[in-house]
């Protein structure tokens, strides 16, 4: 046993005889360094695969050591000798040391001579078809069959798990049984793949000759009169007869002429015809005639639906506008058209998808819906580029393919639930296609090729302004619908929905009549929301009843007040403010929700324990920073209030916000928060007939905040008649509807102060407090 600093090579293997060159890092110049001080130069070169050491070697002599061309260390390594690794030893310096066993190599025999000159021949043989003709020479002249096993070390057809396979085995002749049946299939597996590159070769030779004997084919057919209807020859004639922009027919004809070169057997030609077909379906020069008359489109958007008063404004604005250019024959420079894009932003049910048909119908115009919830493939918008299998054109092109013109109402539903997948973001995609400066020159991937979508009027419809991206509705001319008041309903249901429910129901208007008491009782006590989806669902539900009532007989049914228990059961919605707020502590609160406006309870009581504030109801961080703010606006000013301020710092306060399972956030609970602490730490009840919406400050002041007309119309729904909001939300009353102004005494107030003196019950008025507030 000797001792011998480790050379690890990392994917190689070095076997006897083997001169090799080895690039130097510092694991490996630590054995160089300690096989050049102990003298002889002489160290172990072990294999190491995966991190691992494998157990032989070989021990090697430095040739030389010193720098290649680019500067790194490397040193050229010579084998001598198959050692067997045995345990680690300590040595000098930083290398590893290890004692290690040299194997003596058995003498060959006559078998071991005859598997020699088999090798030798087999590797002639694969050598020659690579044309190696010196190393053929070199093996021709190696007579010792353990050199010529060993040569194996340098054949780049083996892999290092198969040499490291030859370094551990005991005699040449064992080797040698190795390396002819390695030899063998890379033979046959060579033998396979010049099969297959023939077998290639040959069918692209015949797909060559069948293209020139079809082309010849095709010549013939031509001089007979005989052509093919579905050939390139039909393809040209159609692109030359279209209607398609300058640009378009060049781009046409271009993959016109490579589907005349092409053969049908080849999957281009299909992916041509298809982009063939796509592009010849384009409607491009198809323009509806614009309604001019201002009057009928007004009828039409006043008979489809009730309300809506600024959507159904900017429509005829529209149409004005396009009216005074043409009688001036003015023409938009760049072909540009009006590039208008509408979003109408509002709560579910308040009409804004059936409201796009209506606009076609007003203008004119042919109308088609493309659906964006969910989306979140860029190449749904933009299309797929042609080099992809199975590649469409975008929603916007198809969109145009089925609305049959080039100037359709396209209607783009729900793009506030656009996501963003692996694939891209189509809000972002979206920005090209409403962008009034770049859409007249829109490309899509698979087209390739320039569309006007300038004389598109684009609808879009949200549920949450807030969720459209900001670039996306910079884009955009947003119209809210904020919802309906009760009377308004009554008016949707009677002239659109119950007529609608009566025809799906199989009733005519004589079988049934529904009073419009009734209609109002529905609209408030039974479905209390910003649209009328629930509504049109309860009349729904009413007349199946009436028609299961009606069944076999012939009569009229009247629904009044009094039978609605009978077909909806009892009322779901009743006022509720008055019992909540009976008790200091609770206020009411509104809010703005994905369905609309909504009214909510802050509840707030203290109990004995360390001082500090719990926060209840799953809110987000913005409600959690009021809460805060309202707690030590109160401590920090309650004496001027009125208030203890150590009534709220002794004892521990709990916030709550009822409905803990829907997360809630937002900027306008400031003012409810303070009001229910200060109800709590005065004992004075919150008034049951107010609500209240708005942020506060340290300093006692009421800052903005949006919504306020649906917060106001789920006011009014609720039954209050007092609503305070921030001062500088007055503007914003301009927007109400003049049934809810009259219905709501509305108080429009800077300062805090104000707001708990308007909000909270008179001393004198004060009602006993519960057990647990006494304290307080």
């Amino acid at each position: 046993m000797s001792t011998y600093p480790v050379l690890p090579l990392t994917d190689a293997v070095l076997l006897p005889g083997m001169v090799i060159r080895v690039t130097l890092d510092s694991t490996t110049q630590s054995a160089v360094d300690a096989a050049r001080s102990a003298g002889d130069k002489t160290l172990l070169a072990v294999p190491r695969i995966d991190g691992g050491y494998a157990s032989h070697g070989v021990t090697a002599i430095l040739e030389k050591v010193g720098r290649l061309a680019g500067g790194e260390p490397a040193a050229v390594l010579r084998g001598v000798s198959r050692a067997r690794i045995g345990s680690g030893v300590p040595g000098p310096g930083a290398a590893l040391w290890v004692e290690a066993e040299l194997l003596d190599e058995p003498a060959p025999t006559g078998r071991t001579r005859e598997l020699a000159r088999e090798y030798k021949a087999l590797l002639t043989s694969l050598l020659q078809q690579r044309s190696a003709w010196e190393v053929v020479d070199a093996v021709e002249r190696m007579t010792d069959p353990v050199q010529l096993a060993d040569s194996a070390g340098y054949a780049p057809w083996l892999s290092v798990e198969q040499k490291m396979e030859l370094l551990a085995a005991p005699d040449a002749a064992h080797r040698l049984e190795l390396l002819i049946g390695w030899v063998r299939d890379y033979l046959a597996e060579q033998q396979v793949a010049e099969q297959i590159s023939t077998d290639v070769r040959e069918g692209i030779e015949k797909s060559q000759r069948e293209f020139l004997l079809r082309q010849q084919l095709a010549a013939i057919r031509k001089e007979l009169g005989e052509d093919e209807p579905d050939g390139s020859a039909d393809y040209r004639t159609r692109v030359e007869a279209a209607d398609l922009p300058e640009k378009v027919r060049a781009a046409a004809l271009q993959e016109v002429g490579k589907l005349e070169r092409a053969s049908d057997a080849t999957p281009e030609a299909g992916w041509i015809r298809t982009w063939l077909d796509t592009v010849l379906d384009v409607p491009w020069g198809v323009r509806t005639e614009d309604n001019t008359d201002l009057v009928a489109a007004r009828a039409t958007l006043d008979a489809d639906h009730t309300g809506l008063a600024d959507v159904k404004d900017r429509i005829l604005e529209h149409l004005a506008v396009r009216n005074r250019r043409a009688a001036r024959n003015l023409q938009v420079v760049g072909g540009r058209g009006s590039g208008a894009v509408l979003a109408l932003g509002g709560p579910p049910g308040v009409g804004k998808t059936s409201l796009g048909e209506s606009v076609a119908r007003a203008l004119g115009r042919n109308f088609v819906r493309v659906s964006l919830g969910g989306i979140r493939d860029e190449a749904e918008i933009r299309g797929h580029r042609r080099t992809y299998v199975g590649a469409l054109p975008g929603r916007i092109v198809r969109a145009l393919r089925e609305a049959g013109s080039m100037n359709p109402v396209i209607l783009l539903d729900e793009v506030d639930k656009l996501t963003t997948g692996f694939s891209g973001d189509p809000a972002a995609a979206l920005l090209e296609v409403l962008d009034p400066a770049q859409n007249h020159t829109f490309r899509d991937h698979y087209l390739e090729v320039d569309l006007d979508l300038s004389d598109v009027l684009f609808l879009a419809t949200a549920n949450v302004v807030d969720n459209i991206p900001g670039p996306l509705l910079d884009r955009m001319e947003l119209v809210t619908l904020d919802g309906y008041t009760e009377q308004e309903k009554v008016g949707i249901a009677r002239d659109h929905l119950l007529p609608r429910q009566l025809d799906r129901a199989g009733l005519s208007p004589g079988d049934v009549t529904v009073s419009e008491e009734a209609l109002a009782l529905i609209a408030g006590e039974y479905t209390r929301e910003a649209g009328v989806r629930q509504l049109e669902r309860a009349l729904a539900k009413i007349l199946r009843k009436v028609a299961v009532a009606l069944a076999g007989t012939d009569g009229q049914v009247n629904v009044g007040v009094g039978d609605l228990v009978g077909y909806l059961g009892r009322p779901r919605f009743t006022p509720e403010s008055a019992e909540r707020t009976a008790v200091p502590g609770v206020a009411t609160g509104l809010a703005v929700t994905g369905a609309g406006g909504d009214v909510l309870f802050i509840e707030a009581t203290s109990m004995e324990g360390e001082p500090g504030l719990t926060l209840t109801g799953q809110l987000g961080d913005v409600m959690k920073e009021s809460a805060h703010i309202a707690l030590s606006y109160l401590r920090s000013h309650g004496r001027e209030l009125g208030l203890d301020p150590n009534a709220l710092a002794a004892r521990r306060i709990h916030l709550h916000v009822p409905a803990g399972a829907v997360p809630k956030d937002g900027p306008s609970a400031g003012i409810t928060m303070v009001t229910a602490l200060a109800s709590l730490a005065s004992g004075r009840p919150v008034r049951s007939d107010i609500g209240m919406t708005g942020e506060v400050t340290l300093a006692g002041r009421v800052l903005p905040i949006g919504g306020v007309k649906q917060k106001l119309l789920a006011a009014h729904r609720a039954g209050l008649s007092d609503v305070i909001i921030p001062a500088r939300n007055e503007p914003d009353l301009d927007d109400l509807p003049e049934e809810v102004r009259a219905g709501l005494r509305i108080h429009p107030l800077a300062d805090v102060a104000d707001v708990l003196r308007i909000a909270l019950e008179p001393a004198a008025a004060e009602v006993p407090a519960a057990p647990h507030l006494a304290a307080v």
